[in-house]
């Protein structure tokens, strides 16, 4: 569905110091940089999966996103999306795809959700029936309501982004780029998107790219990810094997019967949290079975829990090593 190879995108950015005189004086000279904003990436995305596409910002991942689809020319590389090249906008194209940036909006601030659904059907030309068969569809998993009728200034941040779904995917696009849909939203808005999106794909066979700085939107729809950072990809595969390479032990949350020692803890893994009789250590998968038994038997702990690093301590941790050995190369 989606094949990319070696794409690269350089900007061309005017740069100058503050000032007044500064500003007169790039009316007739003016210095540019050259600002790499992605770097030859390459990856391959089949029919219907879900694949999360990491990083930190100003990594590379909503241009790449808007070089998907078509919004973006790439300097170089090669990208095919469901067999069109996206930077030629062909009319078919556009309707297979749908882009939604959690941080844009298509509603009419002072018209209701309805009418801007009203608008998409007739600009992809899309039959009154179908558009009226896949509006109830839609409105039945968002569980919109009534809130197709209210202006959408009176609607929250949370209803925006089920209106916003709604309207990118009424021409029922075949590959969804969503781009931190669940921003600013709270728990139970973002666990209902997460929802809705699973059920859009199992419904339709849609091929997904997800990005988010929610990893609990990562973990719960994406066995895959493609991490990238600094315009390259530095990990594309199983999300489960992100985790034990970066990470490997595991996380071993119980509660004591009575107050122990720190030190007592430590000899069983790395104390990571103490709050009052919870405590929980970070312990290798080699002494994971001894610990248990330890925490079970001599110490009688209770609401035993063993868990992996969280994807947000993963990334870290990866980011973090690669910040550190470019400043040992860079060091003199």
């Amino acid at each position: 569905m989606i094949d990319v190879r070696e794409l690269t995108k350089h900007f061309r950015v005017h740069r100058r110091p503050p000032g007044f005189g500064a500003a007169l004086r790039s009316l007739v000279r003016r210095r540019y940089e050259q600002v790499v904003a992605v770097e030859e990436v390459s990856f391959r995305i089949e029919r219907g999966e879900r694949v999360g596409f990491l990083g930190p910002n100003g990594a590379g991942k909503t241009t790449t996103l808007k070089m998907l689809a078509g919004l973006l020319h790439p300097t170089a590389g090669h990208v095919e999306v469901d067999g069109f090249v996206p930077a030629r906008r062909d009319a078919a194209f556009l309707q297979r795809i749908t882009l939604v940036m959690g941080q844009k909006s298509q509603l009419v601030w002072d018209l209701p959700p309805s009418e801007t659904f009203a608008l998409n059907r007739a600009m992809f030309d899309v039959p009154r029936a179908q558009f009226r068969e896949t509006l109830d569809e839609l409105t039945a998993l968002l569980d919109l309501g009534t809130l197709l009728d209210k202006p959408a200034r009176q609607l929250s941040l949370g209803e925006r982004m089920k209106c916003e779904l709604v309207a990118a995917l009424l021409h029922r696009p075949t590959t969804l780029f969503l781009d931190e849909p669940t921003i600013g939203l709270d728990v139970s808005m973002q666990l209902a998107i997460r929802e809705f999106v699973r059920a859009y794909n199992q419904r339709h066979g849609a091929t997904v790219l997800l990005t988010s700085h929610y990893m609990d939107d990562v973990v719960a729809l994406c066995p895959r990810v493609i991490v990238i950072d600094c315009g390259r990809i530095i990990h594309d595969g199983d999300l489960r094997g992100l985790v034990k390479a970066t990470l490997p032990d595991k996380r071993v949350s119980f509660t004591l019967p009575a107050p122990l020692p720190d030190g007592d803890l430590e000899r069983l893994g790395t104390l990571l949290v103490r709050e009052g009789l919870r405590a929980t250590l970070s312990v290798g998968e080699r002494e994971l079975p001894g610990v248990v038994s330890h925490v079970l038997g001599t110490l009688h702990g209770t609401d035993l829990a063993i868990e992996d690093p969280p994807l947000e301590d993963v990334l870290r941790d990866m980011f973090g090593k690669r910040r550190r050995a470019a400043a040992a190369e860079s060091a003199p």
